[in-house]
This record gives structure tokens, C-alpha cells and sequence, in this order.
């Protein structure tokens, strides 16, 4: 599929049926797979044949859809996760160990802060945070000789960050490591990453890729760039023996565009198995056909609020990287000129109590810790997805108490606005 355009892409790729065979994607709903001889499953088990024996490594309609996926952000190898937080975690502990080290911008969503500045550093593995908008001088200051690896988000939840991924990729390259891009806000549809030099990318599938709230789910996306050997003293596990499968070099076996994948799912998903079910494999594969049609009109309806929000009195600020005069404007210009997202982060001249009156009154927007949904809903991040962030932390992730994300679905735009306006009349 990779000479057909995007949209062809996300209706067919990652399956093509044979004569007489299932149109849809098959739900492969079950946990193992026989096998006639036990020398059959243990070349599986030894990695050298290709298939399936559990599910709880992989499953053949995950396959199908990470497939789709990886088409569509233009990788080598891709494979699902039961949600975008493993996908994260997977992505940096794949070749970050305990005394590693990783650089990641500070705006990244709440959740994966969390996850790396608590939990990862109870396991060992070391964080600096920078801002997204830093120099390359002070980018490159933050490396150390023990890094691994470098992690952004082309579009920040819900601090709507636009990342500069050629300056981070090249600071990435010079220090000898990967460049990982959550692009689950842009999605494929309006960012490739790959384009500017990143050479790992993550998604919560959870989020536009499904796009009805159906199915939580991760992927990652290995663009098979990166030389592993070309750093191999850096990357043991990929570049030495896997005890544990016999003696394989993942590097050397699998080559540059299937050791990253390979590795992760052999070893990490093997050990923790937080495998993507199959039915909401196929719930995402459903959300995937539409994702090129959706795309469009979330940006459009996200313009559309933020022009409003932009010149009403009660509100103090409005960002929206898509809108003129955003300080990420000209990035979006560069990086996504299609668009960028349905996401508009807001807050009131009246503070925090404004931003909680006029939650309590919207109609059609719903309050819920979900986003970049086909419906509209809304939440108050400092009381919720950051809520374990002091007001230093939440400064530097780019959050005020007052702020507002407001997610834009499909609906019609007029009565988003409506529904915005008549709130407001509350505050």
C-alpha cells in the first residue's frame, strides 16, 4: 500500500483478502493456537519461524491493524499495545535500563509525566525535562553519556506544544540516540514524523484513531532508520546476545527495520503482556477507515472555536497552534499544514472558579478525562489528568488552574459555539 495516498491507506491497508476470504478484518478472538508437532512451536519459540502460539504475544488481527498503522505513518515494523501509556513505557524501557537515561519535553500529557518522573525512576531509569521551546545549545546540555533516548509529542495534551522535530532529531542523532514522537493528537493523517528525522512513533489508538470512545489501545511504529549497530556499545539489548532466546542478536537476525518490534514483543510483551484485545483491535481498524474524513472537520471546528474564543471578553487566553498569531503557528505551518488537531486549550480572566462555573454549565459538551473523540467533550486538567502536578510542575507542562481543554468533535460547529456561548453567559 505505500504508493497509494493516505486516505486509500487508512480504508484498505494492513489487510488484503484472498479469494473467498473474509472482506473485514477477522476478530481472531482466541487466547493460543495448535500447533502438529512440538518442533514446529519451538521454532517459534526460538524466533525462527514466523506465527502465532499466545496471544498474550501476539494475535494475528492486532497484526493486521499495527500493519495498517505502520503503512500509514510510513515505518518498517509496528505492533499494538493495551493502551498508549504501554506504548510509551514499552517504547523508552525497550532500550532504556535501570542507570539509563532519557530526555523528554516537559509538556508532555500528565500521565506520561507520571509515568516517567515517578514510576520509570523507582525502576532506575533517569529523566530531564525541557521545554519544547528551549535552544539547541540548552537541548544539548541536557544529555548526559548514559542517554538513551529522546521523547516528545508532535502536538502537547493539553498544553498544545507544537514540537520542533528536526531540531530535536538532530540533537538526538549527535548524541547517538533515537528521537520518539507521541503523534497521537496529529495522527498520520496530519504529521508524519518520520519525514523530519524522528525514528520512533507512539499512539493512544484510544484516542482520534478510534476516534468513539470505544476501545483503549496503543502502537508503536519503528521507522527502521535507526542504526542500532552504528551505537551498539549504547544498546546491549538489541546489540548482544538474548540469553533468554538462545543467544539471538536482535540487531544482527532481524535487521535494522525488525529488531526494535521484534524485541519488544518477544521480551517486553512476553514479560508484562499488555496486549491489545482482539475486538478492540477491530473496533480500531473501524475507527482507522473514517480517520481521513474525521481529521478535517475536527480541525475545522476546533478553528472555528478558538476564532470565537479569541475575541470574548470573559476569556484570557486561547491556544490553538492552528490559529494565526499562535506562538506554535509558523511550526504548524511547517510540520502540519493540513491541519493539526480538534484539541483548543483556553482559560478565564476570572481564574480557576470561572473555568469551574462554566464547566458545570455546558449541555453538549461533556466533562471526561477522554479526548480527540468524534463527540465533543471537555475537562479542567489541573483538577484532573494533572492533578498530581504542584503549581511549579503544572507551570512548566504549560497548565494554569484556569485552563480549559476543550476537544471539538464532528458536530456542527454552530452549535459547539452555542453550547460555549450560553456556558459563558453563566461566568
Amino acid at each position: 500500500m505505500s504508493d497509494y495516498k493516505m486516505s486509500t491507506k487508512c480504508v484498505q491497508g494492513g489487510y488484503t483478502p484472498g479469494n473467498g476470504e473474509p472482506r473485514q478484518i477477522p476478530i481472531i478472538q482466541s487466547t493460543t493456537f495448535k500447533y502438529t508437532t512440538s518442533e514446529d512451536m519451538g521454532k517459534l519459540f526460538d524466533l525462527e519461524a514466523s506465527g502465532y502460539f499466545y496471544t498474550r504475544l501476539q494475535n494475528p488481527t492486532n497484526d493486521m491493524v499495527a500493519a495498517k498503522i505502520c503503512d500509514m505513518e510510513g515505518g518498517a515494523a509496528a505492533m499494538l499495545t493495551s493502551s498508549g501509556q504501554a506504548a510509551n513505557f514499552y517504547a523508552i524501557f525497550n532500550i532504556a535500563n535501570c542507570g539509563d537515561h532519557v530526555v523528554a519535553s516537559s509538556t508532555i500529557y500528565g500521565g506520561t509525566y507520571n509515568l516517567f518522573h515517578v514510576t520509570m525512576r523507582k525502576m532506575g531509569i533517569d529523566f530531564t525535562f525541557v521545554s519544547p521551546d528551549c535552544s539547541e545549545e540548552e537541548l544539548n546540555a541536557a544529555f548526559k553519556p548514559n542517554t538513551k533516548a529522546v521523547f516528545g509529542e508532535t502536538i502537547a495534551n493539553p498544553a498544545l506544544t507544537v514540537l520542533d522535530i528536526e531540531k530535536f532529531a538532530r540533537a538526538a542523532h549527535a548524541h547517538g540516540v533515537p528521537l520518539i514522537v507521541d503523534n497521537t493528537f496529529a495522527t498520520p493523517v496530519n504529521c508524519r514524523p518520520f519525514e523530519w528525522g524522528c525514528d520512533i512513533v507512539t499512539h493512544s489508538t484510544t484516542k482520534y484513531m478510534d476516534g468513539h470512545g470505544a476501545g483503549v489501545g496503543g502502537c508503536i511504529v519503528d521507522s527502521g532508520n535507526f542504526d542500532w549497530m552504528a551505537h551498539k556499545e549504547k544498546f546491549p539489548g538489541l546489540c548482544t546476545p538474548d540469553d533468554s532466546y538462545h543467544g539471538i542478536t536482535y540487531a544482527e537476525k532481524f535487521g535494522q527495520g525488525g529488531a526494535f518490534i521484534t524485541k519488544c514483543t518477544a521480551q517486553l510483551m512476553r514479560d508484562f503482556g499488555s496486549i491489545q484485545s482482539p475486538q478492540n483491535a477491530f473496533l480500531l481498524n473501524l475507527g482507522l477507515e473514517s480517520l481521513h474524513v474525521r481529521m478535517p472537520r475536527h480541525c475545522e471546528n476546533a478553528l472555528a472555536v478558538a476564532k470565537y474564543l479569541k475575541s470574548h471578553p470573559k476569556i484570557s487566553f486561547v491556544t490553538y497552534p492552528g490559529l494565526e498569531g499562535d506562538q506554535y503557528y509558523e511550526l504548524t505551518r511547517k510540520y502540519m499544514p493540513n491541519g493539526t488537531c480538534g484539541v483548543v486549550s483556553f482559560g478565564f480572566k476570572g481564574g480557576r472558579s470561572a473555568a469551574e462555573t462554566f464547566m458545570k454549565h455546558l449541555r453538549l459538551a461533556a466533562i471526561e478525562t477522554h479526548v480527540a473523540d468524534a463527540r465533543t467533550c471537555t475537562l479542567h486538567p489541573a483538577s484532573a489528568t494533572h492533578r498530581q502536578m504542584n503549581d511549579e510542575e503544572l507551570t512548566a507542562a504549560g497548565i494554569t488552574p484556569d485552563l480549559v481543554r476543550f476537544s471539538c468533535g464532528i458536530e456542527d460547529a454552530a452549535d459547539l459555539i452555542a453550547d460555549i456561548e450560553q456556558a459563558l453567559a453563566q461566568v
